[in-house]
């Protein structure tokens, strides 16, 4: 095998009694978690249990920060002050690494979540605010690197966070549909997100052994990701992860964590 690939997923993404994402059956396919911190979704349980089967598996677990909106899953707009969200992303940041350090482990990187993933593609305030909210955690790798932080190629939050001196990592989605210029169709319009299980697998092949994707548009687009994400909230999210990981494998690409 001459290609490998991270394989990504959203995880600990309920409240209380109210569970959205199968963290166990995706546990089982995924090499990386990205767990909820409590501000989009996610509350003190559930982060602990995400980090303690995450740590069994040894899959990495990575603080998945939000603005502040449980009520719209942190997928609506916000404007906050870049000095409140860079101490609202430390805050998550730490709040995980609690839960992970008593599982063993620790936090192995860092990936906004929604409408905050979204915003710091091109709005380099907020990109650097969150950039200034990993430092400011004083969260570390176990070897005490800085975290790496985890987005979309060519965003403002890679450019800031690789300034800053972190290091960055670029994902691709499986299950969303892309623009011509590299950016995620919004989920606000139609085709935004890919159900049919067939294409989103074939889709995630191409990327990883071919290194390209197509836009909604056809146009083929170039993608160096180093890590792949499928959506834990869409439905029969663990079977596809799982479907994804066994043709990934059949097309000699080798699914392994990048932290």
């Amino acid at each position: 095998m001459d290609r490998k690939i991270d394989l990504n997923a959203d995880l600990g993404e309920g409240f209380g009694r109210w569970q959205l994402t199968d963290d166990e059956a995706l546990l089982a396919s995924v090499t990386s978690a990205n767990v909820a911190c409590g501000f989009h979704a996610g509350d003190p349980v559930t982060m602990r249990r995400v980090c303690e089967l995450a740590a069994e598996r040894g899959v990495r677990i990575g603080a998945q920060v939000s603005y502040r909106d449980l009520a719209g899953f942190g997928r609506r707009a916000m404007d906050v002050p870049a000095a409140e969200l860079a101490a609202e992303v430390a805050y998550q940041i730490g709040a995980l690494e609690v839960f992970a350090r008593a599982a063993g482990v620790g936090v192995a990187y860092v990936k906004p979540h929604g409408a905050l993933y979204n915003r710091v593609v091109r709005d380099a305030e907020q990109a650097a605010a969150v950039v200034a909210g990993v430092r400011l955690s004083g969260a570390a790798t176990g070897d005490g690197a800085p975290l790496p932080v985890l987005g979309l190629p060519g965003s403002r939050l890679l450019a800031a966070a690789a300034d800053a001196g972190l290091p960055t990592v670029e994902e691709a989605f499986a299950d969303r549909a892309y623009r011509s210029d590299g950016t995620l169709v919004p989920r606000t319009e139609p085709g935004a997100v890919l159900h049919d299980p067939e294409e989103v697998v074939k889709r995630s092949v191409r990327l990883a052994r071919d290194g390209e994707i197509v836009a909604a548009d056809g146009t083929v687009l170039p993608a160096g990701a180093r890590s792949l994400c499928v959506h834990g909230d869409t439905p029969a999210a663990a079977r596809l992860a799982r479907r994804i990981r066994e043709e990934l494998a059949t097309a000699g690409v080798l699914v392994r964590a990048f932290a």
